[in-house]
């Protein structure tokens, strides 16, 4: 659901969740979203929102309606959108950017990431990939690098089953996380780094950069050490402070 932050000069003033299809601004006081100033129009403006879609339409208003400062008939909205109607602001807000308040304090975008050391990761995680088999495992956690024989004949590599991160612990506890990407950063720059990188035989967490040198993370309660190491469903994971449940979900 989209909202509407009404503001004066810096000043909030009203939050009007749009859970309605239509919605008029303007002075009147039949307007959803009334604005008592002369300077705005008795019917200045209207939002129609179509399924997950808003739109704004000037209704012939006198002094005109504007979307981050650019005059406008008709606009589609995206989120952080500043509509002026006379001396007022609308700020244009989707849940949807709250709802992955986790994503933008956890996930670490490509401008933010410690390239270097994220490059040796990924390398380290493809070479561990590239030798592991499940026969090898036993049941622990050790990191991978004990090399196994190729598997005769030109067999397809097998696709890993889709995975999800769910938040255990702190203010974020419940939020999920899909591991849809080659390559997911976690953490918090100049704490604790960590990347899960998914490959054909699984997910791999790998210890990327922190603020000491054996600061690793740490999966069912042991530091996964500088080595890639396999995740396996239902595993804990705690990093930078936030504790996650690793899970299978296809």
């Amino acid at each position: 659901m989209a909202r509407l932050i009404l503001s004066l000069d810096g000043q909030v003033m009203a939050e009007y969740n749009m859970n309605k299809e239509r919605y008029t601004v303007g002075r009147l006081p039949d307007n959803d979203i009334r604005i008592d100033n002369a300077a705005v129009s008795g019917h200045h403006s209207l939002v129609i929102n179509i399924l997950n879609d808003s739109f704004l339409e000037d209704l012939n208003s006198t002094n005109g309606t504007y979307v981050n400062g650019k005059l406008i008939k008709k606009h589609a909205l995206q989120h952080g959108d500043v509509i002026t109607v006379g001396h007022h602001q609308l700020r244009f807000m989707e849940d949807d950017e709250q709802q992955d308040e986790f994503e933008k304090t956890m996930v670490i975008q490509p401008s933010a990431r410690p390239m270097q050391a994220l490059r040796a990761a990924a390398e380290a995680a493809e070479a561990a990939a590239a030798t592991h088999t499940d026969g090898a495992a036993n049941g622990t956690h050790a990191p991978v690098d004990a090399p196994a024989s190729a598997p005769a004949g030109p067999a397809a590599a097998p696709t890993p089953r889709p995975a999800k991160l769910q938040v255990l612990s702190g203010a974020f506890a419940g939020r999920e996380l899909e591991l849809t990407k080659t390559l997911t950063t976690l953490g918090r720059p100049g704490v604790q780094v960590a990347a899960i990188t998914r490959r054909a035989n699984g997910y791999y967490i790998v210890h990327v950069d922190s603020d000491k040198p054996d600061h690793f993370p740490v999966v069912n309660g042991t530091a996964i050490g500088a080595q890639p190491t396999l995740l396996r469903d239902n595993d804990v994971i705690q990093l930078a402070g936030v504790k996650m449940g690793f899970f299978l979900t296809g």
